[in-house]
């Protein structure tokens, strides 16, 4: 199971100034739209998903206060945008596969955005289903290593019903059956537990290097410019070196 490059991307939301915490607020804002509407309910008391993805925004690091107005905008009356799920897939350099995940109240706009970026900085888009079996849908957990126990924290996973665990020096993963993954989240809430990662990801099967700088220069222009776009939910990738980038 790849774990390809979760700290440095945590790390990189972690240390985002306050223009990028508020884009990614926004963001995890629309998910919690759909969420009430898709679970008929702004509790999340009463309501899987959007406790799901109130844990995504804690994760985040969205302060309560956020997280209570955004609930509030989007319940009841206030819950009117309309906003569809689009996924786009395509290629970035050297057949680095690429999914965008977007949520949209104007599909023309966001299918030009993204053709336009896949066009400039990579291989250019491509039909739907071209690189999604190329990934697997898991839930994923991370939870800082700092001085807790791995076997503790391993064996507090898998009875709580994760499918695979591993750590690195920094962190512990947890992968769950997309089903399953409120389930292990709340479990491993219950015994004091804090993320800093809980989503259903798209985690890739096996991994792309890149070799070259200019490369790499690229992939990352795509990355950045495609998570830098409002419609823009989450962007999954296969590239396995993205931490060598330095550029």
């Amino acid at each position: 199971m790849s774990g390809h490059s979760k700290w440095h991307n945590i790390a990189k939301r972690k240390g985002a100034n306050d223009a990028k915490k508020a884009k990614i607020f926004t963001k995890i804002g629309r998910e919690m739209a759909i969420a009430i509407k898709e679970g008929g309910s702004a509790n999340p008391e009463n309501n899987s998903r959007l406790r799901d993805v109130v844990a995504k925004a804690k994760a985040n690091n969205m302060p309560n206060d956020n997280i209570k107005r955004t609930l509030d905008k989007y319940s009841g009356a206030n819950g009117a945008i309309e906003y569809e799920a689009i996924n786009y897939e395509g290629y970035g350099p050297s057949g680095v596969a690429v999914i965008v995940e977007t949520l949209t109240d104007n599909r023309n706009r966001t299918a030009a955005d993204v053709r336009h970026l896949l066009d400039k900085f990579g291989a250019g888009m491509g039909a739907t289903g071209c690189v999604g079996w190329q990934f697997d849908q898991k839930g994923v957990i991370i939870i800082e290593r700092e001085e807790q126990d791995e076997d503790e924290v391993m064996m507090a996973a898998l009875d709580a019903g994760a499918e695979d665990f591993q750590a690195d020096e920094t962190s512990f993963q947890i992968y769950t059956a997309p089903a399953d993954f409120g389930v292990v989240r709340e479990a491993l809430e219950s015994k004091g537990y804090t993320f800093l990662e809980a989503e259903v990801e798209m985690v890739p099967q096996n991994d792309v290097t890149l070799e070259k700088e200019e490369d790499m220069a690229q992939m990352r222009k795509l990355l950045d410019n495609l998570e830098d776009n409002d419609d823009v939910q989450n962007v999954w990738h296969n590239w396995e070196n993205e931490d060598d980038y330095e550029g």
